[in-house]
C-alpha cells in the first residue's frame, strides 16, 4: 500500500557522483559526448544532466575537460601553422579569421600568400 502523496518518498534515490567519478567526467569530456559519458556510467543522459544540476562540480569538470581538449588541439594546430604547414594555416584562417573560398572576380589579380616560420630559417630553397 502506498503511503503519502505523489512525490513524497518512494522512487529511486538520486545518483550522486563521487570525487573519483567527477575526475573521470573531466577526463572523458575531452573525447566523449554527454550521451557517451552517460553510457559509460550506465545512466541516461537525462540523469547525467540532473547530476550536473545538483552537483555543479560535475558540470564544471565536464566544461574544464572539454576546454582543455580544445586548447590542446588548437595549440597543436597553431604550432603546425607557424611551422609552415599550409593546410593548418588555411584551416585556421577559414575557421577563425573568416576566410572562405570563392571565385575571384575577373578584374582582380591573385594574391600570393607566404607563410613565414618565426622559429626557423625563412630563406627560400
Amino acid at each position: 500500500m502506498k503511503r503519502g502523496n505523489q512525490g513524497d518518498g518512494g522512487g529511486r534515490p538520486p545518483v550522486v557522483f563521487s570525487a573519483e567519478q567527477t575526475a573521470q567526467m573531466r577526463a572523458l569530456a575531452s573525447v566523449l559526448t554527454k550521451s557517451q559519458i552517460a553510457d559509460y556510467f550506465g545512466i541516461s543522459e537525462t540523469t547525467l544532466r540532473a547530476i550536473e544540476d545538483r552537483q555543479p562540480e560535475v558540470s564544471e569538470a565536464y566544461k574544464k575537460g572539454r576546454s582543455e581538449a580544445v586548447l590542446d588541439i588548437a595549440s597543436n594546430l597553431m604550432s603546425q601553422a607557424r611551422d609552415g604547414n599550409t593546410t593548418a594555416a588555411i584551416f585556421f584562417l577559414k575557421t577563425k579569421a573568416g576566410w572562405r573560398e570563392t571565385d575571384a572576380p575577373q578584374n582582380q589579380q591573385p594574391i600570393n600568400l607566404t607563410v613565414v616560420n618565426p622559429h626557423g630559417d625563412n630563406q627560400p630553397d
